[in-house]
């Protein structure tokens, strides 16, 4: 080893020791609550550390622990790390330099994660469709079956609802079909049970809306027939929400989508998004023949 090799060499070594006593100074200033904390925040902040020094910054507890100093080294420093131990690195780092604020901003509050509505029982929805039935008026009886239909049998959303006209109710691919408009056009296979019922109701629609109005624009379409809907007191009360929860566990329930995830140890949806969005796109026989459409 030449002696310009030896200098940097031995340069090096001093500078990564400086940068784990600054580290090491940090983390027990932070008072870590358990020795596996502690290993874990060394780490990290040692190697942001050698990195400030690499970059031309003084071991300063300000400027290494600073926002922009510990987003440039997860950009030009981690390299060699795996994306998972990259976010671990990050969320270290923020966590001691909160700790070690003279006067730290206030945590966020925790908000209440909205859940799923719970799915209506098929007696529930048998019950919905017998008062469906019991409406004065041919078109009040077919627009109530409608709107049972479209949200249990095709997980139609509110939004979605005041715009399916009679003419977006099609026979074709094996099954039955919503061809939903608007910002989620999609096509959507309508389950078995509920295919004749919303046959009749868009025969009778035909280019009008099949719930109803004149103006899918407003908001009220359904309210007159949800109080319908809602009026046999051993029923709970009718909503759009709950409608698609039912269409939605009845699909995963046909798809074995539980069994899926317990055998994948998934628990969190994003990633279940993230492995659709590579997969190929399903025509709509495939759809039909997936979901329970098929006649």
């Amino acid at each position: 080893m030449t002696g310009a090799s030896r200098d940097h060499a031995n340069g090096t070594r001093a500078a990564e020791g400086a940068a784990v006593a600054f580290a090491r100074e940090l983390v027990a200033a932070a008072a870590p609550g358990s020795a596996a904390r502690a290993k874990a925040l060394l780490f990290a902040c040692s190697r942001l550390a050698v990195f400030a020094q690499q970059v031309g910054l003084g071991l300063e507890c300000e400027r290494v622990l600073c926002e922009a100093t510990v987003e440039r080294f997860v950009l030009e420093g981690c390299a060699r790390f795996s994306p998972a131990t990259v976010r671990t690195l990050r969320s270290n780092l923020r966590s001691l330099a909160r700790a070690l604020e003279r006067y730290p901003a206030p945590a966020p509050v925790g908000l209440p994660r909205e859940r799923a509505k719970a799915p209506y029982s098929p007696f529930e929805i048998e019950g919905f469709l017998r008062l469906a039935g019991a409406q004065s008026t041919p078109a009040r009886r077919l627009r109530a079956g409608a709107l049972v239909c479209l949200g249990a049998g095709a997980g139609i959303i509110t939004g979605e609802l005041r715009h399916v006209r009679g003419v977006d109710v099609v026979a074709r691919a094996g099954g039955v079909l919503v061809i939903v408009s608007g910002p989620r056009a999609r096509p959507v296979p309508v389950l078995g049970r509920y295919q004749e019922r919303l046959l009749a109701a868009a025969a009778f629609a035909g280019p009008g809306l099949i719930i109803g109005g004149r103006d899918p624009g407003r908001r009220n379409l359904t309210d007159t027939l949800t109080a319908a809907l809602s009026t046999d007191p051993s029923l709970p009360r009718l909503e759009a929400g709950r409608l698609r929860s039912t269409w939605l566990c009845e699909c995963a329930a046909q798809l074995g989508l539980g069994a899926f995830m317990a055998a994948a140890g998934i628990r969190c949806s994003q990633r279940l998004g993230d492995l659709a969005a590579a997969l190929p796109v399903a025509s709509e026989t495939e759809l039909v023949a997936l979901l329970g459409g098929s006649r």
